[in-house]
């Protein structure tokens, strides 16, 4: 996999083991909940740095293009020939061939979360350019049914020390057990990760077409397998009353409640912004299943291959690398701004 990341401006040090770092969380074959697929996930950068590092081993941006490789390792696109001609249930088999005439069915090609890798180096290059108080913290709040009881207390910077990337220790397990049966049986679960991010200040966001929400919206339903999203209350909101849900100022950047997510009319508040993404289960499961071919013709089909029983562990550090990238367009739009007004 490889990937080219332009806008990033000149002369900002850039620490690229921060970038290896981020990769390392999503790596797969970390764990009994991930696909045994073994990839080092080694980012090799081919251009936009200057050659010299300082004595922290940074190096600074040229403003030209950020090019990078990362190596496939580990493939087996023989376990995929039995169902060349073949569509896989939930699959995007049929909707690229439709689109295209014609497509790779070793392993899904671009509809592969393989290319989310290319998304966390840009994200952990975008992160340092952000201000440093600024705080991105996704979570798994619910996975395989299991979701962090309403009432619980949690610090959400703990999702990294358990593999199911839930950062309440009982809720964790419960998720981990249901996890590992499923995965027993063949089959995978689906979720929510939801996602604080502490130091944006406000202002950010631009009215109608460039809202913030809907730039995060757009940023993050790009991302495989996520399937809806809703900021502050969401969908519950929609069942409450205006005197419940309005969120009362008692300072600058400050309200009683966070009901509205960080964000008031497409442009962040100063009140930590927050989002939940829902994600459906990952489609290739060991069970048989049935499906058509090429000729339309109904066939019973066994899915080969290394998968991963839930998505979302190995999601959240996809999730941080998109919310970066969107916060540093809006970063940068707003210097620029007060540079010129």
């Amino acid at each position: 996999m490889g990937g080219v990341l332009d806008g990033m401006p000149a002369g900002i040090w850039m620490d690229l083991q921060q970038v290896q770092q981020a990769l390392d969380r999503r790596r797969p074959g970390q764990n009994t909940l991930t696909t045994e697929r073994k990839e080092q996930d080694v980012v090799r950068f081919l251009s936009g740095f200057h050659p010299e590092e300082d004595e922290s081993g940074r190096r600074q941006t040229l403003g030209t293009s950020i090019g990078f490789i990362i190596e496939n390792e580990d493939q087996r696109s023989t376990d995929y020939q039995a169902i060349q001609d073949q569509y896989r249930p939930s699959h995007a088999d049929y909707t690229y061939e439709a689109k295209y005439g014609i497509r790779d069915h070793r392993g899904g090609g671009r509809s592969s979360a393989r290319e989310t890798v290319c998304r966390v180096v840009a994200g952990a290059l975008a992160t340092q350019l952000l201000p440093a108080d600024l705080r991105i913290l996704p979570f798994v709040e619910r996975m395989a049914g299991i979701g962090i009881p309403a009432d619980a207390s949690f610090d959400p910077q703990a999702a990294t020390a358990h593999i199911t990337g839930c950062p309440h220790p009982e809720t964790a397990e419960n998720m981990r057990d249901q996890l590992e049966a499923l995965k027993a049986l063949g089959d995978s679960a689906g979720g929510v990760i939801a996602c604080q991010v502490h130091g944006v200040p406000a202002g950010w966001g631009e009215p109608v077409f460039d809202k913030l929400s809907a730039r995060l919206a757009y940023a993050l339903m790009g991302i495989n397998a996520a399937k809806g999203i809703e900021f502050g209350s969401g969908f519950a909101g929609a069942d409450s009353r205006g005197s419940i849900q309005n969120d009362a100022f008692i300072a600058p950047g400050q309200t009683a409640t966070n009901h509205s997510g960080g964000i008031q009319g497409g442009i962040s508040n100063g009140m930590p912004l927050f989002f939940r993404l829902a994600f459906k289960p990952i489609a290739s499961i060991k069970q048989s299943q049935q499906t058509i071919n090429r000729q339309g013709e109904a066939v019973e089909m066994q899915i080969e291959g290394r998968h991963d029983p839930a998505v979302l562990p190995r999601a959240l550090p996809i999730v941080e690398a998109m919310v970066a990238l969107v916060l540093a367009d809006f970063y940068l739009a707003q210097r620029i701004q007060r540079t010129n007004s």
